[in-house]
């Protein structure tokens, strides 16, 4: 629009150049049919002004437009990266939906990646092989689980992977509605097969330390929500048999409440022995303090033998030992140190 104002400018300032020298030229005119030198020289000027007038003005109205033209441009290029970057993710979702329908069209591999599905899962949820689960373990029914959850007080959680898909494919590739819903309805009622055919393979046997329930894997979150979305009963009958459905995202919540439960289990079983070690380390601390007095007592009665007979009885002693020193004094008689001297030095500073 600007570009077309801009020409229209430029039309009208040379229009009205053109018609101001026309004017002039006629006004000019000498009676001899020439127009003079100063009428020429004052329409030229009169021309080149608004000439310079109408390019300046136009100039500025180009610039404007260039500077238009760049934002424009800068805003197309930025438009073709964003496409760009949506082609290339949208190339990339098909290429991931190609290989997700190629994998569940092949009943191997469905199950395989069920599998693989629920080890993510199950390391998500901090789960160790072999302490909180085990594989593939038979049990006694003759069946074997994928999955077995060891729970406190010997119980088990059992959990099948495996789960009918081959009409929910047919559906998705489905062409017209009527295939469409004959593929919804059959893979719903092999769905309700696969509750009923997991009743009764013996995962839930509380007589044999199984919980009340069977974990069913449903390994995708689109399968998990289809069923809701054109069966609300299904979830309902299957509880009711003792199933229960699981996406990836609630097998994660389960096994988070599993968890929890297990370690608040451990941790009242903890307690309860630290309460029994706490109660037999106090009748130890009884004993030891009954057998700390006895030796105690045992250590007075010692002391008070000992004062007995350092005091008394040494004193008892020294006073005859006195008294015959003071005899031998009286009547000047040497002690018998030749002979005896040795000894009686030895027993006497035995007694000092």
């Amino acid at each position: 629009m600007e570009m077309n104002v801009a020409v229209l400018i430029v039309v009208a300032g040379l229009g009205a150049v053109g018609g101001g020298l026309a004017v002039a030229l006629v006004l000019g005119r000498r009676p001899g049919g020439s127009p003079s030198a100063g009428v020429v020289d004052t329409v030229v000027a009169v021309a080149d002004e608004r000439l310079g007038a109408t390019t300046g003005l136009l100039d500025a109205q180009l610039r404007a437009m260039g500077d238009q033209l760049s934002r424009v441009g800068d805003a197309v290029s930025r438009q073709q990266g964003e496409l760009s970057a949506q082609r290339a993710a949208t190339m990339e979702l098909s290429s991931t939906a190609a290989a997700l329908r190629e994998v569940l069209a092949s009943p191997q591999s469905r199950g395989q990646w069920g599998e693989r599905m629920a080890d993510d899962v199950l390391r998500a949820a901090g789960m160790v092989e072999g302490v909180s689960y085990v594989r593939q373990r038979a049990i006694g029914a003759g069946t074997v689980p994928d999955v077995t959850f060891l729970l406190p007080g010997d119980l088990v959680l059992h959990l099948d992977a495996k789960f009918p898909i081959d009409a929910y494919v047919r559906c998705l590739d489905a062409g017209t509605d009527h295939e469409r819903d004959h593929h919804r309805d059959a893979f719903l009622r092999d769905v309700r097969a696969r509750v009923r055919e997991l009743r009764g393979r013996g995962y839930v046997d509380p007589a044999a330390g199984t919980l009340d329930f069977v974990l069913c894997f449903i390994p995708n979150e689109s399968v998990y929500a289809f069923i809701h979305t054109h069966d609300t009963g299904l979830v309902d009958e299957a509880l009711a048999q003792r199933v229960v459905l699981c996406s990836p995202l609630t097998l994660f919540t389960v096994l988070g409440v599993i968890r929890q439960s297990v370690e608040a289990v451990n941790l009242a079983r903890t307690s309860d022995e630290i309460l029994a070690l706490l109660g037999a380390f106090g009748g130890q601390w009884e004993r030891f303090c009954a057998s700390l007095d006895k030796v105690g007592r045992a250590v007075d009665t010692l002391e008070r033998a000992y004062g007995e007979v350092s005091g008394t009885r040494r004193r008892a002693l020294e006073r005859p030992l006195d008294r015959i020193d003071e005899l031998r004094r009286q009547r000047g008689i040497e002690p018998a140190e030749a002979a005896h001297g040795d000894d009686l030095r030895l027993v006497r500073g035995a007694e000092g």
